[in-house]
């Protein structure tokens, strides 16, 4: 899928707030090895080597133009791969701390995926990953009910994407049947004040919005972002906008 980092980062304050309170989480216990699944640029992977001087990280992403930005924060104790997740999951490696910020929500079967993840933490390794609860997200809704209505159900050929991402309640039960302690699940909110619609669909067209583009014609993509944005209106109907955005916070510690 063809990231474009310069327009995620336009909410780059906004998307490093969760960043911030999960890294709040891990404790400042030995840590040697660390990997931040779906690094993206690679700053917030950077951030963690500052403040655990004693690790060598490795972001892991699958988008070449995201890693293309990552390259120059390279150092001995940071490197970059352009691998999928699941991909990751089926190498052998293990690791002190597995960290992942607003990525595992592209990963399908996540009753499958997130044990093979945490089958690859050492003892006392620990487990650090938000995502948003796109199921719950306005605008999420908004793009899976524009993308079943026609025309463009018939012009994506009856593709859409449902939100892999479970309740909390799946994941407690699944990190401890997993072997994790010390869990601290949790949902926020992360408000978005737009001071008009563009904002709002400028904010979803950095990530949600990409995979829908790439499935549509050329001749297409026009209508399917018009009619976007007309919902996107239609729905918040005073301004400025107050979009309530929530996240899932997850920790947990390997026995």
């Amino acid at each position: 899928m063809p990231w474009n980092p310069t327009q995620y980062n336009k909410f780059k304050d906004v998307r490093f707030l969760p960043f911030f309170d999960l890294s709040k989480e891990i404790q400042e216990s030995s840590i040697l090895k660390a990997v931040d699944l779906g690094c993206g640029t690679g700053e917030q992977t950077a951030l963690l080597t500052e403040k655990w001087k004693q690790a060598h990280f490795t972001g892991i992403d699958s988008s070449v133009e995201m890693l293309a930005k990552a390259q120059p924060l390279q150092s001995d104790r940071l490197t970059f791969k352009q691998q999928t997740i699941e991909e990751f999951a089926s190498t052998p490696e293990t690791w002190d701390l597995i960290f992942s910020n607003a990525a595992l929500q592209w990963s399908d079967n996540h009753a499958v995926l997130f044990p093979q993840l945490i089958s690859k933490l050492n003892p006392g390794g620990q487990f650090a990953v938000q995502m948003p609860c796109q199921s719950e997200n306005m605008l999420n809704k908004l793009l899976y009910e524009l993308a079943d209505s026609e025309p463009f159900k018939t012009q994506l050929k009856g593709w859409n994407r449902p939100s892999p991402v479970l309740s909390l309640d799946a994941y407690a039960q699944m990190m401890f049947d997993q072997g994790l302690r010390q869990l601290n699940l949790s949902q926020r909110v992360y408000p978005i004040i737009a001071p008009d619609h563009p904002t709002l669909f400028e904010f979803i067209s950095g990530s949600a919005l990409i995979p829908y583009m790439e499935r549509l014609k050329e001749e297409d993509k026009t209508a399917f972002t018009t009619a976007f944005q007309v919902k996107i209106a239609q729905t918040f109907t005073q301004l400025p906008a107050l979009y309530a955005f929530k996240r899932i916070l997850l920790y947990g510690v390997k026995e």
